[in-house]
Order: C-alpha cells, then structure tokens, then sequence
C-alpha cells in the first residue's frame, strides 16, 4: 500500500511540472516533495531548498537541505554540496531544449531520527546522488522534477518503543520551483546574452537577430547598418551594394548600372573615346580623334557638312567631293560680237554680261580671261589692234561693274585665230568676236 501511495504522488508531481528557461547565473530553488525510508517502509513529506550557482555550459553547483517529515514531526535533515551534470550543454541537448535532464551527486551532514532521538547522537555526513530533468518556465523561472537517493548513517531508533541501532536509507521525489537571479552579461547590450550571443561585440544601438548577430535583411553577408543597400544584395567591397555591369561602380553611382563604363563619367561609357559619354553623345560614332563639340558630334568650323578632321580646307566651305575645299567651275559663256570695224559693246553683249557680272558677284574667287578676233579684212596690224579695243571694251564693261581687275585679263589675236574659215559673210560675222578663254569661279 506505501509503495502504491508513492507512486501515486510520484504521478501527480510529475503531472504539475511546467517549462522554462533561465540565463542568470544564480538562483534559489524550493518545493515539496515525498521521501521513502527503505528501512522502515515508511513514507513522508519532504521540503527541499537549495542556492545554485551556474559554473559552466555542463556543470552547476548546488548548496541545498532538505527535511523529511514523518508522523507529527521532523525526522531528518539533510544539507548537502551538490555537482549537477547538465546534459542540456549545446553538444548532447540545446541549451534551450524544452526538457533538460541532468545527474547529480554531492556529500552532506545528515541528522536522523530526531523526533525518535532528540537529535543526541543521530548526525554524521553521508552522500546522495540522483536524477532530475528541468523545465523552462520563462526567462528567470523553471521547474525541476528530481529523484534521488539519500545515504544514511548509523543512528538509533525506537523499535517497538525499545532504542534500536539502525541505518535509515532514503529515496526522495521533489518538485521544485527554481528563481533565477543575478544580471546575465550581455557585453554589447543588444539584449540577448553572452552565453546565446553568436556575435558579443556588435556595436551599440545595432539591431541584432536572436543570435545576437546585426541583422542583414538582403542577405549579402553586409550587416544593415554598414549596408549602403540594405534591401538589395550587393558586394561588400562595395558597402552592400551592387555592381551589376561590373565596372567597378556600385548601381548607386553609376549613371548607366547595365554597362560597363568609366569612373570619370560616372560609370557610362565613352564608345567613340571622344570625351562625351554615350548617354549624353548625340553622335556615338563618331571617327577617332575628331574635336567635337558639347554634344559629342564633331565640328564642322565652315559649315560645309565636311566634319574637320576629314576637311582639307576647315575654314572655308567647299563639296564634300573635293574633301571640303572650295572647288573651281568652269562657266560656258557665249563669245560677243562685234559691228564690221568696230570695238563699241552691242546692246544684246552689255545683258549677256550682266549676267556674267551677277554670277562672278555670287563666287568667292573666280578668274575672267578674254581674247580678241576680227576677220581678214584689212590690214592684220590694224586687225591686231582692233582686237585688242574689242578684248578691251568687254574687259572695261566688267569693270566697270564692280569685277575685281585682279582677276580678268584678255589677249587679243587679230585675224590670227578665226572661228571659222574666212569665206563667206557669216563667217567673217563669227571671227569678229571677243572670247572667254578661261571663266572659272569658286563657290
């Protein structure tokens, strides 16, 4: 019947037991319990306090007493210097494990059958050695399930009231409530504990995970708070931020992230190397070496669509066909006649060489050179020198609107050079003439 009732409370102990986790290095531990004298058979209530004190991941040591009560009174105690053996160290169990079981054993002074002995003669130091498993309950509380064995000593007691020599050998079951106190060191004060803390030196202020370690939302192996882009993954070199190009310029600078450029232009790149990047280059093509202007596209000093490094002649406009210089055209002007014998200018010549003064105004350059010719008839000195006045009075004409004598210059054949044989009456109208041998200009 005893052993069934110790079961019994056994069970019901057990059955009360809560959960939790306790970081400080010290605590104090109390509760009820049941002993069982494996002499007498007899059971009882046991009371159990003890002060623990954290020595390492895998060991506490315990200063603890406890108290059997049997029948009306105390029949023993017990104080005793306990190793705990933790099996919840973070190599066999989780330090944070929900169930922590543990081995204990220490030596103590045991005082027997006091009530039975007045507590004369019945004291001596004996052992005791055990079981148990914790439960975390919050951060400062837990509860400790614990079974263990109390060695006795040689005492007396009263054997059907005669004073009988004995040795009293106990087991006990004890549910205790442990408080834990004591600040835990937390080194960077990030709130979670040295012994939890994968990262102790974080820096003040650092938001940390629930290891300890500052928190890095991109994941980039660059802590948010030295991460220049916190919520992108990016290269550490570069705080944290990307360089998807990879120029060597975080996306964060770089004006064109998704080509590779350079620094001097912010990360665009310069295809034509003419110092204007291609984002800002109206004309990214252009030739090697050609000056250009704000916008990258090269100049073109005459504005004659020649650029200036492929025009021969920069600063005067001329055809792209004759590489930008100006080009020389020939002008087909019509020979003027003249009356038989005479030099004076035909009202039908003075508008041809309008014409011809409006054209030579329009050039730039140009370059006028007539010659004179008469028929056969007369004397070839006299021929000679009436085709000198007929080259002369056009040469005249010109000048006298406005043509540069720089540039015209006339020669005079006489009867030398006819246009056509002098056989007939048209045909001496054709040799008295004045001719343009050379009517050039540059546009």
């Amino acid at each position: 019947m005893k052993k069934i009732t110790f079961l019994f409370l056994s069970i019901l102990i057990m059955g009360t037991a809560f959960a939790q986790n306790a970081e400080k290095k010290w605590a104090i531990g109390l509760g009820p319990g049941l002993s069982y004298n494996l002499e007498s058979e007899d059971m009882g209530f046991l009371g159990e306090f003890y002060l623990s004190r954290y020595l390492s991941p895998t060991f506490d040591l315990r200063l603890k007493g406890n108290a059997g009560f049997y029948g009306d009174g105390v029949d023993f105690v017990n104080p005793a210097l306990d190793l705990r053996l933790k099996f919840f160290n973070g190599k066999m169990l989780s330090e944070t494990a929900a169930v922590q079981p543990y081995l204990y054993a220490g030596i103590g002074y045991l005082f027997d059958n006091l009530e039975q002995n007045g507590g004369s003669d019945n004291a001596g130091v004996n052992f005791n050695a055990g079981v148990g498993s914790k439960f975390p309950i919050s951060p400062n509380t837990s509860l400790y399930l614990e079974a263990g064995y109390i060695n006795g000593i040689e005492g007396y007691r009263h054997v059907n009231d005669q004073l009988t020599q004995v040795t009293d050998n106990f087991l006990k079951l004890s549910g205790i409530i442990e408080f834990a106190f004591g600040a835990a060191k937390d080194s960077d004060g990030d709130g979670v504990p040295d012994r939890r803390d994968k990262c102790p030196d974080t820096p003040p202020g650092v938001q940390v995970d629930e290891d300890g370690c500052p928190l890095d939302r991109d994941g980039d192996g660059v802590p948010d708070y030295k991460d220049d882009c916190p919520d992108e993954p990016g290269d550490p070199k570069f705080n944290g931020c990307p360089d998807r190009d990879g120029d060597g310029i975080p996306d964060k600078d770089d004006d064109c992230p998704d080509v590779p450029g350079l620094a001097k232009f912010n990360g665009c790149p310069d295809s034509d190397g003419d110092g204007v990047p291609d984002n800002r280059d109206k004309c990214p093509d252009t030739p090697r070496g050609c000056p250009v202007d704000a916008d990258g596209c090269p100049l073109d000093s005459d504005g004659d669509g020649v650029i200036d490094c492929e025009d021969k002649c920069p600063t005067v406009p001329g055809p792209a066909w004759n590489d930008g210089c100006p080009a020389e055209e020939s002008l087909e002007i019509p020979p003027v006649y003249f009356d038989f014998d005479k030099a004076e200018l035909r009202p039908e010549a003075k508008a041809e060489l309008d014409k011809l003064v409006e054209t030579l105004s329009n050039s730039k350059e140009y370059n006028i050179v007539v010659g004179g010719h008469t028929c056969d008839i007369g004397a070839s000195s006299y021929n000679m020198k009436l085709s000198e006045r007929r080259a002369q009075s056009v040469v005249k004409y010109l000048l006298s609107k406005g043509i540069s004598n720089t540039y015209v210059g006339s020669n005079y054949y006489g009867e030398e050079k006819p246009a056509a044989p002098n056989t007939s009456i048209d045909n001496r109208r054709k040799n008295r003439r004045v001719e343009f041998e050379e009517a050039t200009i540059t546009k």
